[in-house]
Formats: C-alpha cells, sequence, structure tokens
C-alpha cells in the first residue's frame, strides 16, 4: 500500500514574525542565519523567503504589521467613520500605543539594541511612510471641506509633524514608568490636540500647556 505523502503546515507571515519575536527575546540577539532559524523553528528555509528577503526587512515588517492591527482595529469602531480627523489621529495614537505595550519586552530590546540609534530607527522606514500616509489622508479629508484654498492645511508639513510627534511619543513610552503607562495617554492627548491648534492656527495656550507638561516630565 503507497504511503501518502506527508502533509506541511502552511506558514503564514504572522508564524514567522512570532518565531522571530520569540527568538530576539529568548537569545537577546537576531538569529544567525535564515537556515538555522528555519530550522529550530521547524520549516522550510524557502517559506521564509515567500515573505521576506532577509531579517531586515522581516524586522521592518513587524512595525509595519503594528500599524495595520492599529489601523484595522481603530476601523472596527464604527462610530470612528463619524470622527473628525483630530480624533481618529487620537484613537490611532491610543491604539497603536497600547499594541506596542503588548508587545513591549520586544519593542524594547530592538530600540536599543545599538549604541548608533539610527541604526535602531532604520527599521521604522516602513512605519514612517505609513504614518505619514495616514496623516496625510485625514488632512485631505479635511481640505475637502473647506471652501478657500487660504484655510486648506499644508498635507506634507502636516505629514512629516505627525512623524515627528510619533518619535517623540516613542520616546516618551519607553521612558513611562507610571502605572498602566497613563502619563503615554496623557502625552498623546495633548501632543496631538497641540498640532492640530497650531494647524488651526487657534490661541497658544495648550502650546505652552503641553510645553510645561514636557519641561516637568523631563526635569523629574
Amino acid at each position: 500500500m503507497a504511503t501518502k505523502p506527508k502533509v506541511e503546515k502552511n506558514l503564514s507571515k504572522i508564524d514567522i514574525i512570532t518565531y522571530y519575536m520569540d527568538h530576539v527575546l529568548e537569545h537577546e540577539h537576531i538569529p544567525r542565519s535564515v537556515y538555522k532559524f528555519a530550522k529550530n523553528n521547524k520549516f522550510e528555509e524557502k517559506d521564509f523567503y515567500k515573505y521576506f528577503g532577509n531579517f531586515q526587512a522581516l524586522r521592518e515588517d513587524i512595525w509595519e504589521s503594528f500599524f495595520d492591527n492599529a489601523h484595522s482595529l481603530m476601523n472596527q469602531n464604527e462610530e470612528v467613520a463619524n470622527y473628525g480627523s483630530r480624533e481618529k489621529m487620537l484613537t490611532f495614537f491610543f491604539t497603536f500605543f497600547e499594541i506596542l505595550t503588548a508587545n513591549r519586552s520586544y519593542v524594547l530590546y530592538v530600540l536599543e539594541e545599538n549604541e548608533d540609534q539610527l541604526k535602531n530607527l532604520k527599521q521604522l522606514k516602513g512605519l514612517r511612510r505609513n504614518i505619514k500616509s495616514f496623516a496625510k489622508e485625514l488632512i485631505e479629508d479635511d481640505n475637502d471641506e473647506k471652501s478657500y484654498s487660504f484655510l486648506k492645511r499644508n498635507e506634507s508639513i502636516y505629514s512629516e509633524a505627525a512623524w515627528i510627534q510619533f518619535l517623540f511619543l516613542l520616546k516618551f513610552w519607553k521612558d513611562d514608568k507610571s502605572a498602566d503607562f497613563e502619563k503615554t495617554d496623557v502625552a498623546i492627548e495633548k501632543s496631538v490636540n497641540t498640532i492640530f491648534d497650531v494647524l488651526d492656527n487657534t490661541p497658544l495656550e495648550k502650546v505652552f500647556d503641553f510645553g510645561k507638561f514636557l519641561y516637568k516630565e523631563t526635569m523629574k
């Protein structure tokens, strides 16, 4: 009687990402080679290359997956469709940092892996593109509702500001020692409101309020 061929489990991108993150946390270094990584996790090396060209591509994809998950979770709330751009940005950042918190051990390790911070930030290349695109879409939607061109916001400037804002929040979250990262939530709310207030040319009380908050936290 002929034997049935062995049926291999279909390996997903998420499976490989999970294996990789587990490896980094357990061994505190990236895998030495794709071959050893695949062998240790009992899958074929060729299956890795279905999704990633190398480990750097995988590392970048992890951050893009964080973005995709946050964006998807945000949009599962039907009320979000009726939010303005300010509320959408707040909701996104709150959701994104909840995901980072759920993966805090991995995130802290890879952001502090090298003394050269530029090397650590290299993995955020795809995330930067996604956050800037998301911010640009929000401003485009706002601009479509404005009748006069002088009332429209500069999409490029705002999208870059949103990325810089994210980097600040990421640093703040890394250093946050408050219970349940409550201070990060405050920083998110104040920073998002400040940027929108500046863009709307409203009084600068909130800018000073945000500045005082940053000074207070930095001096502690």
